[in-house]
């Protein structure tokens, strides 16, 4: 069964995918409602979900993350995505899923532009 690995580290949750291939229903079933149920606890502000164990998904966990981060945006939670491999890398591309979801090469760099405050931000 596919599981996420939640660490939390400096006011951002980390939700690292623990399997590397990701292609049964129940598996899928189970990570969306662990990924919704990041958004139940006000202390996951941001989150970043690193993708370095997933060598493979199928189409209906890319449709699980797009909920997800439909979810994100309506509860006003930034979200980034990292370390995410060639063969993942060229179905997001091929669903041009950079224009929806922010994407990094790695955690550090998730890390320092989820802790970015916008310029709007700055002025509160």
């Amino acid at each position: 069964m596919a599981s996420l690995n939640v660490r939390h580290v400096d006011e951002i949750t980390l939700a690292s995918f623990e399997d590397g291939r990701i292609i049964e229903d129940s598996s899928i079933n189970s990570l969306g409602k662990e990924l919704s149920g990041l958004l139940g606890n006000k202390a996951n502000s941001r989150i970043i979900l690193n993708f370095s164990n997933v060598m493979f998904m199928s189409s209906a966990m890319v449709g699980k993350l797009i909920l997800f981060g439909k979810q994100c945006k309506a509860a006003d939670v930034p979200l980034r995505m990292c370390n995410i491999n060639d063969s993942v890398g060229e179905v997001f591309k091929l669903m041009q899923l950079g224009k929806i979801f922010k994407i990094d090469k790695d955690v550090a760099t998730s890390k320092k532009k989820i802790m970015k405050k916008s310029w709007l931000e700055s002025l509160s």
